[in-house]
């Protein structure tokens, strides 16, 4: 199980099971972030403890997820789906950035462009490890 934990220690994330690879994302929020990404659907294998606040992107009619952050020392702990699936799951993803680098070091990293194409990109063959600095 991984655990990630906000600065002041007032929120954190759970994750159960092999995380799979890892999204480094360039659209307009994750670039500013600086996160990396684990997937999975809310309340499944992923849980998050603790208070949080949320912010929306301004300006988009139709929002389709919520950035999640501790409300005491602005760590940003996971984005949450606003909308279910047919099935009636709702997507999450935790910043794995908050886990103990050791933990999470040797994850695969997969490139997402969600600026421009909106499309995973090739792999370049770096880990976690690689996108800490």
């Amino acid at each position: 199980m991984l655990t990630g934990t906000c600065h002041c220690g007032a929120a954190h994330w759970t994750l159960e099971g092999d995380p799979g690879s890892i999204t480094a994302c360039n659209c307009t929020l994750c670039r500013r972030y600086g996160a990396l990404w684990a997937y999975d659907y809310v309340d499944e294998r992923i849980h998050l403890v603790g208070a949080t606040s949320a912010y929306k992107r301004a300006g988009k009619d139709a929002s389709s997820l919520e950035i999640l952050f501790c409300p005491t020392c602005g760590c940003v702990l996971a984005w949450r789906g606003l909308r279910s699936s047919a099935s009636g799951r709702t997507r999450i993803a935790v910043n794995v950035r908050l886990a103990p680098p050791d933990a999470v070091a040797d994850l695969p990293i997969d490139h997402f462009d969600g600026l421009h194409k909106f499309e995973d990109l090739p792999s370049d063959g770096r880990c976690v490890r690689d996108m800490w600095f």
